[in-house]
């Protein structure tokens, strides 16, 4: 077959002991999945999980042992941090039991979800999608993806991110209101799920701005941690 354009290079993310890397087939994000971060975004209780996109080629790779330079994105000034454990998918399916879910997870990585916090708070109030708060370029950064046998405890593992070296975010994966089973089975309603699809699984409580010449360093037990510089 041949195209009337080049073809986008497939977007990757490697997976850590091997050479070949897992294409990025779509990314979902869950919002609010952490109490305490609800609470700070001012809501609260167990609402009922929601989800929202990233383009897949928003994936900025974090390589191990490396800094990733994120570029300082346009038209905002508020630039937030989340970190998230990220799952990957191996199996496809939908209306997956969440009791079955750990049969489609390929492994795990630690992400960023990226936040242009100024335009979301506007599209808000405006009743307008959240695109371009959260799907601009490089907004999911990712460091190396752990096969999940090598990781059998990420429930109960913690997680964080400091800023220039003072923690911002610290918690443990076991807080979040809708644990990975869960989230899998009410994302797999919504949309059948397929090999390559990333889902970032919300962010503890703690969020904040990034200027210029921040630099993040981001983790979760049993997994790569990650390096991003704005610039």
């Amino acid at each position: 077959m041949s195209y009337v354009i080049p073809p986008p290079t497939q977007p990757s993310v490697p997976v850590q002991g091997q050479s070949d890397t897992f294409p990025v087939h779509r990314i979902y994000c869950v919002g609010r999945n952490y109490e305490d971060h609800a609470k700070e975004m001012g809501h609260s209780g167990r609402e009922a999980p929601f989800f929202f996109m990233k383009p897949a080629d928003a994936v900025l790779v974090v390589a191990a042992g490396q800094t990733a330079v994120m570029p300082y994105p346009t038209l905002t000034t508020n630039l937030h941090h989340e970190i998230e454990l990220v799952v990957a998918i191996g199996v496809g399916g939908s209306r997956i039991k969440a009791a079955d879910a750990h049969h489609h997870i390929y492994g795990y990585a630690v992400g960023l979800d990226m936040t242009r916090r100024d335009l979301q708070n506007d599209m808000k109030k405006l009743g307008r999608p959240w695109s371009i708060s959260k799907g601009f370029d490089h907004s999911a950064p990712i460091g190396a993806i752990t096969p999940a046998r090598q990781v059998p405890n990420i429930a109960q593992a913690a997680i964080y991110v400091q800023v220039n070296g003072q923690d911002r975010q610290r918690s443990v994966v076991s807080k979040m209101i809708w644990n990975i089973a869960e989230t899998i089975e009410q994302l797999s309603i919504a949309w059948t799920l397929q090999p390559g699809d990333l889902i970032f699984t919300g962010t503890p409580e703690g969020v904040g701005a990034v200027a210029r010449g921040d630099q993040l360093q981001g983790g979760i037990d049993g997994l790569q941690p990650i390096s991003v510089r704005v610039d």
